[in-house]
Formats: structure tokens, sequence, C-alpha cells
């Protein structure tokens, strides 16, 4: 069942979204550029907070996750875009999950790391119920790949894991987001015009094996970014605005996903 698209004022760059594990109800949301700031959605859109990441800096923000960390549950935000490919590193900044009424979290670790293979861009990240870090990248410029993100002090090397789904991706089929199920046993990766669904535990493990997919062309956003699982059967998906008036955009899908077999 599709939901109504609604329109995000604040969020004109909406690059990424991430359900939260603490708070029923309560979505994590950003732009891509601008002050390092993640906005709490209601259900339906609505904003109900703006916490500041204290210590984080934006380059290009591309996607956001919550996932277990040593304090308990955290906030991941990736700075990975690269649209020319000429990054040196990318970041992921980490937090405790804050309150949404909290108007800066406690100060973020940064996580540096850097391509085996030369620079990639990529808005995709995921974090898996066991605290590993994901990446898949864009494929323009490079391959459409995952990489395993090492969460070290100092700068890391990323980890391919597996062979590249394409090494040039069509603009419609360039992965703009991607996450988790809070279950642990799928992941989602969009795309401007798609939603593609992996065993979790095939996929981490490099294998492309697709189990269904979802045609997001119906949704009409403008310029898709993002998606999260809700913790009741739902996908959000949040975009850009494209250059239309109004901003970003939000829209919530039913979804039933069955256990993996």
């Amino acid at each position: 069942m599709l939901g109504e698209l609604v329109r995000l004022p604040d969020l004109p760059e909406a690059s990424g979204i991430a359900a939260s594990r603490t708070r029923p109800g309560v979505l994590w949301a950003h732009n891509d550029s601008g002050p390092p700031i993640i906005v709490a959605l209601d259900q339906r859109g609505a904003i109900k907070g703006r916490v500041r990441l204290v210590g984080a800096k934006v380059d290009d923000w591309e996607d956001i996750a919550v996932g277990p960390c040593p304090q308990g549950l955290c906030v991941y935000v990736g700075d990975i875009g690269d649209n020319r490919g000429r990054r040196q590193r990318i970041t992921i900044y980490r937090t405790v999950e804050p309150s949404p009424d909290a108007t800066a979290s406690q100060p973020v670790e940064a996580f540096h790391a850097t391509y085996p293979d030369g620079p990639h861009d990529a808005e995709s990240l995921f974090v898996t119920p066991a605290g590993e870090v994901f990446i898949v990248t864009k494929g323009d410029p490079g391959s459409v790949a995952i990489y395993r993100f090492p969460l070290r002090s100092g700068s890391a090397t990323l980890e391919r894991v597996g062979e590249p789904l394409t090494t040039k991706a069509g603009p419609k089929d360039r992965p703009t987001g991607a996450d988790s199920s809070p279950d642990g046993q799928w992941i989602a990766v969009r795309t401007a015009s798609w939603i593609a669904f992996y065993a979790a535990a095939e996929f981490t493990s490099g294998r492309w094996r697709e189990s269904f997919r979802y045609d997001l062309e119906s949704v009409h956003e403008p310029q898709g970014e993002g998606v999260t699982f809700g913790d009741d059967g739902t996908i959000y998906l949040v975009g850009e605005s494209g250059g239309k008036a109004g901003g970003g955009t939000f829209v919530r899908l039913a979804c039933a996903l069955a256990p993996v077999r």
C-alpha cells in the first residue's frame, strides 16, 4: 500500500532516513549539505526536533543508520558522497542516539577510511544488528559494489565484499540508500526507480541475489534518496526536491516481509 507523498520544507536535500530503535515512531533524516544537524520526524513526516551533532562536519552527508555500539544504540551518519570521485577518504560519524527534543548530541566519534581501489561515490550505508557497517557504492564513478567499513581509530581501508554488481550503472539503477531490517534478516537497497530486497546473510557475503523488487515509479519522487525499515512492516522513503518548490519528500509504504528461509 502506497502512502501519500509529503513535502519536507526543512529538508530540501533529504538524503538519508533511519528509524529509531529506542523510540517507536521516531525517524531520523538529514540534508546532504549545510549544518551538521539530524532532524527527527514522526511516521507522517512531521518534524519533532532538530539535533546538532557535536564535533561533526558536513562534506557530503548521504545516508544515516541506527545500530548497536559500545554505548548501546547509536546513530551513524555517512559522509560518503563523492560526485567527482576525488575524495582521499570518507567519514562515518557515530553518536549515542539522542532524544528528539535534544538540541545537541553527545560528542561524535569520527571514523575515516579509504577504498582499496580508488575513490567511489556512495550514497548507501547500513548497519547490521551485529554492529557491522557496510557501504554500497553508486557506480558513477567506479562500480556498484559492497564494502565493509572497519570502525577503528586512525584511517582504515574498506574491504570489498564479493564481486561488483556492475562496473557502471545507468542513472535509474544507481543505489541511493540502504538499510538493514530490525531483525537482521533483510537488506533493502533503493535507487531512484526501485527498491530491491536481499537476504542479509547472502548480501553481506557479497552475493547480489534479489529476493524481490518493488517499482517506485508510481511514487513520483522528484529525486529518490533514502530508505529505512520501520518496526511495524513499514518502509519509509525520503528524497530531494529535485529543484521543485516545497522541499524534499517523504513517503511510507506498507511492506510484509516473510522470514528468510
